[in-house]
């Protein structure tokens, strides 16, 4: 066969190849990410797709500690249209009483599972549930048990550009055996196609003890469909809550 015959297929498979690209292209949607509040999202990772939520905080607990985030991410793999793989792995660095420490804290492994899509006043639902395990953490910051966690994650859709989501659920800390509950109210905001934002009260309510309430906001900048920067900070509104924290961080998928 010929030079030219062969030239031809060799074009004609990357004009399909464009096009496929392309089609797939139209049809991915933006990323959708767990951060930066504290309100996780419903939405899963499209299939196939690994996806990296990554940032830095520093909280200020009280006058005496504060503590670094350097950095906290958030590990996704979409395994089908209802179900991801979750790992969380965090590295801190605190301050107490002028004495310092830091180090990994334990890994969390988890998955998500979408329950429900929206349909009229019912929210899209999907639960999110992890696991720590006690060894796999720096010396200083092993737990003497497992540390399970769960929340409901739900939204609404009240126009093309404002949401409204809700998280409940309950954690434990790997040190006791009481859980402490967890709510999270955010209402987003679109400013441009872009450029979002959000405020959030959100809150930590351990079975024997008083609970901890704050509000918080921040904006979030889509540079690409798969890849965005985020903004936020929070202050707390009750004695017993961190006083403040600032956090940054970005998201990608691949």
């Amino acid at each position: 066969m010929s030079k030219n015959y062969f030239m031809k297929i060799k074009i004609s498979l990357l004009l399909i190849l464009f096009v496929s690209a392309s089609i797939h292209a139209q049809k991915s949607e933006p990323i959708q990410t767990d951060r930066p509040d504290q309100t996780e999202t419903p939405a899963i990772v499209p299939i196939g797709v690994f996806q990296i939520e990554t940032g830095f905080t520093f909280q200020k607990n009280d006058a005496l500690s504060c503590t670094f985030s350097i950095p906290s991410t958030l590990w996704k793999y979409g395994v089908n249209d209802n179900f991801e793989l979750r790992v969380i792995t965090e590295f801190i660095s605190e301050k107490i009483n002028n004495q310092k420490a830091n180090g990994f804290t334990p890994i969390y492994f988890g998955f998500k599972v979408k329950l429900s899509e929206e349909k009229g006043v019912f929210p899209k639902t999907s639960l999110i549930a992890h696991v720590g395990i006690p060894n796999a953490a720096s010396k200083q910051y092993k737990t003497d048990f497992f540390a399970p966690d769960f929340r409901f994650t739900m939204q609404h859709s009240i126009s093309e550009k404002m949401s409204l989501s809700y998280n409940l659920g309950a954690e434990w800390d790997g040190f006791t055996t009481e859980p402490t509950f967890i709510y999270t109210l955010t209402t987003g905001y679109s400013i441009t196609k872009n450029l979002g934002s959000y405020i959030e009260l959100f809150g930590f309510s351990p079975q024997y003890d008083k609970s901890k309430h704050n509000f918080a906001g921040g904006l979030t900048y889509l540079i690409n469909d798969n890849f965005m920067v985020d903004l936020s900070s929070s202050i707390g509104i009750t004695n017993n809550a961190p006083a403040h924290y600032f956090a940054f961080g970005f998201s990608f998928r691949i």
